[in-house]
């Protein structure tokens, strides 16, 4: 199954959840923002949503500094 993820393509396998595929991505889910076919999703919904074929994720990474 293919997705598209901030402009490139991944290969995902059937039943891929969001958090599982932000963690695949060696993303702390707790960091990043995702936005799913242009909504943005609760981070509540993360190990709920299942990906699918042709979905475009966005994925924002919020990084700490001082």
């Amino acid at each position: 199954m293919k997705i598209t993820c901030n402009g490139e393509t991944k290969e995902i396998t059937p039943d891929t959840t969001l958090v599982s595929f932000i963690r695949d991505m060696d993303l702390n889910p707790d960091t990043v923002v995702a936005e799913c076919d242009g909504s943005i999703i609760k981070r509540d919904e993360y190990d709920t949503l299942i990906l699918s074929e042709g979905n475009v994720l966005e994925l924002i990474r919020f990084v700490g500094g001082g």
